[in-house]
């Protein structure tokens, strides 16, 4: 017996020794408790930086925290926001329905700390932060599954790792004039500035400088820097952010917020949750279960065309004032340095593939822009009408320029908008579809198929080069990427790829002309595209 309550004794000795060692960060409106890894990277995972969008807070503006007593375990992944998918129709948009419901909540305004630390959890020094935004189209995504050590790693330790999340889909960016009167239009974006605005004013507790904050995300995460670029006809008080990366700009039609378009959605989700009768719609549909709205969600977003998103972001007339487009085109910019990547193919996987027979450059055009005429879709067909095959011809369209997955022309708008101060890059490893480099900066999240590691350094040391100095010249270690000038001189990316023989190819090319002039086409055309 005596024997049995000493093992008790020194596992409960050791409990209380490793409550000790983890870290306590008081935030004033809560203290959290985080751990500490093997590799003295500490973790702070679930922290709520703003109330629960819920009841009546269901499609307005992020609010603070209430204030909590006792210490708060930052331990465990937080709860995902509710998610859908993007449109799987082959016809009209809201035609076909699906069914399929994704188990999430609607409670999810929370962000991941990731800091170098000794074994206590102490932050060794001040460092420079990078904020990870996530895509899924705004309409998926999370934190749990990106880990912070592996930016940290590749930084050789010199970064703070901020992740975070944010309303997407029907409960983040509802449109609508309704909306604007009685709510908030772009809720998901508001909840980012949200959370950069926390970090501006805590991040300095978890050893980072907030005067040193770089913002970097994929896909719609890169899209959403691109929101948070032109936010406020680009003049944020105070600057949240320094340095902004892009990988593979997501750019969708951005309707003001009461056109056709953004009415129609409203319409439908009115409709769908039983609210078409409601003398105050938005009273209606914030007293809507959560369940049927998310029921909403997923069929209004899986019935739009293939490979487009639906719950986008809107212009609003506060805090996106004007198309992007003309914001990036007047320069009107937060942000004193940009890096900007893009993928090989960026529309593939946007475009179904087994329409090869049917395909046709200037029907997917007008298929793609409702506000198209003739003259501009006849001008599509012959902008592409050189690039290989017409299957090929449209996934060019969908990777240049498409209605709600458009990533390639808009970082050319973005690195012209910080004319001197961009660097471009392109990833380029076989097949290079979209989301191919993810892993390659994610491991945790997926194993890289290129398994050089000279490659991967190269790669992946760009980004923590540039969130540390604004420079990915200024190396975290020796790599094999060669001089990187910046953007504007003579138009030189940095291309990233492999020999046929499986060795890295890292070097500097020219941006291709002929790719320029369908960007400036696409550019001319944006009123009729809503960019």
């Amino acid at each position: 017996m005596a024997v049995q309550l000493s093992k008790i004794l020194t596992v409960a000795a050791a409990l209380l020794s490793a409550c000790a060692q983890s870290p306590i960060v008081d935030l004033g409106y809560a203290q959290y408790q985080g751990t500490v890894s093997a590799a003295n990277i500490s973790h702070f995972l679930g922290i709520r930086y703003a109330a629960a969008p819920l009841g009546d807070l269901r499609f307005r503006a992020p609010q603070p925290p209430a204030n909590v007593t006792g210490v708060q375990q930052a331990t465990v992944q937080p709860n995902q926001c509710f998610q859908a998918s993007d449109g799987l129709s082959l016809t009209n948009p809201l035609e076909t329905r699906a069914t399929e419901d994704v188990i999430s909540t609607e409670d999810c305004l929370f962000l991941n700390v990731y800091y170098p630390s000794d074994a206590a959890g102490t932050p060794v020094e001040t460092l420079p932060v990078l904020v990870w935004i996530h895509g899924g189209g705004y309409l998926a995504g999370q934190a749990s599954a990106y880990d912070g050590e592996d930016v940290i790693n590749q930084s050789n330790r010199g970064l703070v790792i901020v992740i975070i999340q944010y309303r997407l889909g029907v409960f983040g960016f509802l449109p609508g004039a309704e909306v604007k009167a009685n709510g908030a239009l772009n809720a998901g974006l508001l909840d980012q500035d949200f959370a950069l605005r926390w970090v501006n004013r805590h991040i300095n507790k978890f050893g980072g400088d907030p005067s040193k904050v770089t913002i970097w995300g994929e896909s719609a995460g890169a899209g959403s820097v691109l929101q948070h670029v032109v936010a406020n006809n680009g003049r944020t008080q105070p600057q949240l952010f320094r340095g902004a990366i892009t990988s593979s700009t997501f750019l969708p039609s951005q309707y003001k917020y009461d056109d056709r378009v953004p009415e129609l959605l409203f319409s439908e989700v009115v409709a769908q949750v039983n609210c078409s009768s409601a003398a105050d719609k938005m009273a209606c549909l914030r007293a809507a279960d959560a369940n049927g709205l998310q029921t909403a969600n997923t069929e209004i977003n899986s019935g739009g065309f293939w490979g487009t998103f639906l719950f986008v972001p809107v212009v609003d007339g506060t805090f996106i004032t004007q198309r992007p487009t003309l914001s990036l085109l007047e320069s009107k910019v937060n942000g004193e340095m940009l890096l900007s990547v893009t993928n090989t193919f960026e529309g593939t996987d946007f475009v179904d593939q087994a329409t090869g027979a049917t395909a046709n450059a200037t029907q997917y055009a007008l298929n793609l822009f409702p506000d198209f005429g003739p003259a501009q879709a006849d001008k599509v067909g012959q902008l592409y009408a050189g690039l290989e095959t017409p299957l090929f011809q449209e996934n060019a369209v969908q990777g240049e320029y498409e209605t709600a997955a458009i990533f390639i022309c808009p970082t050319y708008f973005l690195l012209n908008a910080f004319a001197g101060r961009s660097f471009k890059g392109e990833f380029a490893i076989p097949p290079g579809l979209h989301a191919n480099d993810v892993a390659y900066y994610w491991p945790t999240l997926s194993t890289p198929p290129f398994q050089n590691t000279d490659f991967i350094n190269a790669f992946a040391q760009s980004f923590t080069a540039f969130a540390i100095s604004l420079d990915p010249n200024v190396k975290v270690s020796a790599t094999i990427t060669p001089k990187w000038n910046k953007w504007a001189v003579g138009h030189t990316e940095m291309n990233f790829n492999e020999t046929e023989s499986g060795l890295p190819a890292v070097g500097p090319v020219t941006t291709s002309n002929a790719l320029l002039q369908r960007c400036q086409f696409w550019a001319s055309v944006g009123s009729l595209t809503a960019q």
